[in-house]
């Protein structure tokens, strides 16, 4: 499997929280662990707080130590894999939590990177649909220039992957919207949002520095 781009600072214990709520949702901080190097993400401008929780990570947290965090996922509109990291590099513990909750007839969403196929070296949108509804793709850029120069992506053709992967989970579900973020220099949202209809989905426009 290709490296990720490590978070190298030892991380004190008391820095651990791992289910959070905002908006009426509950999000799961998994990983601190990224695909990509974003330029404007708060935790590489030494920033790990979102909404006055510290989501930065003493160790990944198991399945187990996931579904105890989130506690009655009914009284939730929605279970939100997000946090200061890419969830899909934890992709099993992430089905695994993502099926238990299925149980309890819950709305389960993900907000990624689009780059789970390329890390996990294989098409993984099918199993991700099976037990997630809803799709929340960061393409952050309307070309791959661009994608680069804001993300500052590990591997190659990151962007070209994104757009494949969006391509693929479209086969499995309609509930997948993908984002940009209004006040990055030389994004064009329009641009993004025709790129979301060519595509099928949905798109919605964030704003730079509003985090949660």
């Amino acid at each position: 499997m290709p490296a990720t781009i490590e978070i190298p600072e030892k991380i004190p214990k008391n820095y651990h929280v791992v289910g959070y709520s905002l908006h009426g949702n509950r999000y799961i901080n998994m990983t601190n662990r990224c695909t990509l190097r974003c330029k404007f993400c708060p935790k590489f401008n030494h920033v790990w707080d979102v909404q006055s929780y510290s989501l930065r990570l003493h160790h990944e947290p198991d399945t187990k130590e996931i579904l105890n965090a989130i506690g009655k996922p009914e009284q939730f509109n929605e279970i939100v894999f997000c946090g200061l990291g890419e969830s899909t590099l934890r992709l099993n513990t992430m089905l695994e939590v993502a099926h238990s909750l299925k149980k309890n007839n819950v709305t389960i969403r993900l907000n990624t990177d689009g780059l789970a196929n390329l890390v996990n070296e294989r098409d993984v949108t099918k199993e991700m649909a099976s037990c997630i509804d809803k799709f929340s793709i960061s393409l952050n850029a309307h070309d791959e220039n661009t994608y680069n120069y804001h993300c500052r992506p590990k591997h190659k053709n990151s962007y070209t992957e994104v757009i494949d992967f969006i391509k693929k989970l479209r086969r499995y579900t309609s509930g997948i919207v993908i984002t940009a973020i209004d006040g990055l220099a030389g994004v064009d949202i329009s641009e993004c949002e025709k790129i979301a209809q060519q595509l099928d989905v949905g798109f919605k426009k964030r704003i730079l520095n509003d985090v949660g």
